[in-house]
């Protein structure tokens, strides 16, 4: 995209697309590059929030049960079916090979509950438990020839990346330090090579107690966790990462009573549509069905 009509600036980005959500994140005249617009109209797609007040236990673990039970009403949703069983038959085959990608950070990890809910409704799918895998930092090695793969991870702001989103939760299926100039810019990248491209069959963006501030890398903080009680799924990893952007932009601006500029630039989400053609980043053609628990939504 080329030539003047295809930039804009931080004024248009406030504008009622997408880019309200990410300008809100940064401090006036942060955004000095011209970032490319997402095209107007186009495709459209759906995330689901689905929330539950009791979802939690006293220590602030995620009950199994529940946990299932969101999963399967989100999948409903998403693909407007009565039946979750229906929905994973139609996401993997028996002779899939399916890799669940999941985020081992010691801080917030992905929810055992979660990886055990996915891998139960994969298996009444049909697929044998041989034929399943399950990895974070080994992916390069032991998902890249899955046929099928669940991506699920927690969302948090990021040093290097804005926010740790399920755009990101691929970078560990190349060297993750070729990915970290300009704010992690080209995340969407990885989504069009061969080992990933085109077998992601849902996004599942762990909202449960997101992290909303970040002090530097690898920082973790418990006062900047919130009990938000949610997932967030898709099959557009742009799309669910948008809506995490705009929940965190949200929570950030009740706690500190401003716009509170994110550690870097979230603008790999946008460049993941307008450069890599990945999903939609656009929040206007991003249709948010809500579901569940409503105190405290923010979006």
């Amino acid at each position: 995209m080329t030539g003047k009509d295809n930039v804009i600036t931080r004024r248009d980005f406030l504008r009622g697309s997408a880019g309200a959500a990410f300008a809100a994140a940064v401090s006036p005249g942060a955004l000095v590059e011209k970032i490319e617009k997402p095209e107007p109209g186009g495709k459209r797609s759906r995330v689901v929030l689905i929330r539950d007040a009791d979802v939690l236990d006293a220590e602030n673990k995620p009950k199994p049960e529940a946990i299932q039970r969101m999963l399967d009403e989100a999948v409903k949703a998403l693909f407007e079916v009565k039946d979750a069983q229906t929905v994973w038959r139609r996401l993997v085959k028996p002779t899939d090979l399916v890799g669940i990608k999941t985020n081992v950070w010691r801080f917030i990890p992905t929810p055992g509950a979660l990886e055990d809910a996915i891998k139960r409704r994969v298996l009444e799918a049909g697929v044998p438990a041989e034929r399943i895998r399950m990895d974070d930092r080994g992916a390069r090695g032991t998902l890249a020839d899955c046929t099928a793969l669940i991506n699920a991870r927690p969302l948090r702001t990021h040093h290097w990346a804005g926010i740790g989103g399920c755009l990101k939760n691929y970078v560990m299926f190349v060297n993750p330090g070729d990915y970290h100039v300009d704010a992690c810019a080209q995340l969407g990248h990885i989504w069009t090579l061969p080992m990933v491209k085109d077998k992601t069959r849902l996004n599942i963006l762990v909202v449960l107690r997101p992290q909303f501030h970040g002090l530097g890398p690898h920082h973790y903080s418990s006062e900047y966790q919130w009990d938000y009680k949610g997932l967030l799924v898709s099959q557009d990893p742009v799309a669910v990462d948008a809506i995490g952007v705009e929940l965190l932009t949200a929570k950030r601006k009740e706690h500190f009573g401003e716009d509170k500029p994110f550690p870097q630039l979230t603008h790999h989400v946008v460049y993941a549509e307008t450069r890599h053609h990945v999903g939609v980043a656009e929040r206007s053609r991003i249709d948010l069905i809500k579901l569940g628990w409503k105190d405290g939504v923010l979006i």
